[in-house]
């Protein structure tokens, strides 16, 4: 009987986490710029500066935190609080999909170094730690380098914001709602891998712009990302 060594869990280093935050740095402005775009919008709705930090500081969301505000109730009732929580839960649910991709990764990892890490975890560092082990890195801190960076950067990008608030008028008519999109769109360049990866990006994109002309809201988030996935695990070697 043979008996197989567990893998080796991979070491997470100081190093690993402050190149993981150099590498973040020429994504933060517009990574702030949206953050104010948070903030000008909870100045708008008659939240507190102490409302809108303790909100993004421990929701974290991106997208999620815009499409909620959009649909802030004008009264806290049990149902109003339940749909809020059901929005934000199914916007999030790109997660599964997200968190899943770094299981080869983390699963060697102890647990009080991943699930904190994992807090951290949004698209721009997630796409940026992919990168990062295509390269060849297989430090975990470079991925928790980089989300700290972003969460700090995105709390604070807050201030300035609401500070602004009415005098800014609408944060679409400055483009600042496109600040995201167009960071993904050049991500996907450096995550080309060929023709048949690329059919679930346009599976995921048809069927994405497909549900929100036919029920707008934040359905194309869900539809897309579903589409995608599914489709990817079919057409991935």
């Amino acid at each position: 009987m043979t008996h197989q060594t567990p893998p080796a869990s991979p070491r997470w280093t100081l190093d690993a986490f402050r190149h993981g935050v150099w590498s973040m740095l020429p994504l933060l402005p517009g990574l702030a710029a949206f953050g104010m775009a948070f903030g000008t919008v909870t100045a708008r709705k008659g939240f507190s500066l102490l409302d809108t930090l303790l909100m993004t500081g421990s929701v974290f969301a991106g997208m999620a935190q815009m499409i909620v505000m959009d649909n802030w109730p004008a009264r806290l009732t049990v149902a109003a609080i339940a749909g809020t929580a059901a929005i934000t839960a199914l916007v999030n649910l790109r997660f599964l999909l997200i968190g899943a991709t770094l299981r080869p990764w983390l699963e060697t990892s102890p647990s009080l170094k991943v699930y904190p890490t994992l807090f951290f975890l949004t698209e721009p560092n997630w796409l940026l730690s992919m990168r990062y082990r295509s390269d060849g890195g297989n430090d975990p801190a470079f991925l928790l380098g980089s989300g700290v960076i972003v969460y700090v950067v995105w709390v604070l990008s807050a201030v300035p914001g609401y500070w602004l608030g009415a005098a800014v008028g609408d944060p679409h008519a400055f483009g600042l709602d496109l600040v995201v999109p167009a960071f993904f769109m050049a991500m996907l360049v450096t995550l080309w891998r060929g023709k048949r990866p690329a059919i679930a990006w346009l599976v995921s994109g048809g069927v994405a712009i497909a549900a929100d002309w036919l029920f707008g809201s934040f359905w194309y988030l869900i539809a897309g990302a579903l589409a995608g996935g599914i489709v990817g695990g079919f057409v991935d070697d």
